[in-house]
């Protein structure tokens, strides 16, 4: 009876867990399976009342008339440009700043340490205006440049402490064996510091990439030139101009979304590595 009793208790959680993961899986990946196939349907099918659930065919010409008639592949440049550009300045910056902040000593470190996380006190659209007047002033509103910037300085102070987490663990060993060895201390950083850090910079790399593709207010606040929109923006022009296109809103929204999906599941054990180091001492 014990027995019976506990396989019955282990039958249950198995079907509740069953039921609680299709569940979350449901309501996770219905959004993304609704977007996929609203973007294929015809007029006729979008409105349809009950839903259509299967497209009678698959009609990718929404997809064509957003890259090719609303300009979606100029924001596609426009995106990767700013994009890539913050991810390498914020990479760049990040690991030499953490390097400084977990290794070197100078006046103000301890200083730098707490502060370097205080712009996160403060919610965006509190520094968009004081941001909107240096950027008009120093000449940067309305070009990409300017929204790197403003980006950097959105990512970079969660890259350093990120980094500078990541750099504790590291043992300074190695590193005073490299200098011992006749490295200077940019080829310590370079030869040994950078490749033990691998998660750690991936994952920084990860996540400003999230931030910089996925942005909207500050590209909507900084950016006038149709020439120079980034996708968000892009897919915000599209709807005001098209609201009632279903089809071509959901195929932009898959043109948004599809690039960040595969590079999140690509680089994500290089997340989640580097986001719990740190966490543990060794």
């Amino acid at each position: 009876m014990v027995n019976l009793s506990r396989y019955g208790e282990r039958a249950i959680v198995g079907i509740l867990v069953v039921i609680g993961f299709s569940i979350f899986l449901t309501t996770v990946l219905f959004p993304f399976y609704w977007m996929i196939i609203s973007s294929m349907k015809n007029m006729g099918e979008l409105f349809a009342w009950p839903p259509v659930f299967v497209p009678s065919e698959l009609d990718f010409g929404a997809y064509w008339s957003v890259l090719f008639e609303h300009g979606f592949l100029t924001y596609m440049k426009n995106s990767a440009i700013v994009t890539l550009s913050t991810v390498l300045l914020t990479i760049s910056l990040g690991t030499l700043g953490a390097y400084a902040v977990t290794r070197l000593y100078f006046k103000g470190k301890h200083l730098m340490q707490r502060s370097i996380l205080l712009i996160y006190m403060f919610p965006p659209i509190v520094l968009v205006i004081p941001l909107y007047v240096l950027m008009s002033t120093l000449g940067l509103r309305d070009s990409l440049g300017g929204l790197v910037l403003v980006y950097l300085a959105q990512t970079l102070p969660v890259s350093l402490y990120m980094l500078s987490s990541y750099f504790k663990q590291l043992p300074p060993d190695l590193e005073e064996a490299g200098l011992v060895d006749g490295c200077n201390r940019l080829e310590v950083i370079w030869r040994i510091t950078i490749p033990l850090s691998v998660p750690a910079i991936m994952s920084v790399a990860l996540y400003t990439f999230m931030i910089a593709w996925n942005e909207f207010l500050f590209a909507f606040m900084f950016l006038d030139s149709t020439n120079k929109f980034t996708l968000p923006i892009g897919m915000q022009h599209l709807f005001s101009s098209y609201h009632t296109a279903w089809d071509k809103v959901m195929a932009a929204g898959m043109i948004i979304t599809i690039p960040i999906v595969i590079i999140f599941l690509i680089f994500e054990r290089y997340m989640i590595r580097g986001l719990t180091a740190g966490s543990i001492k060794g």
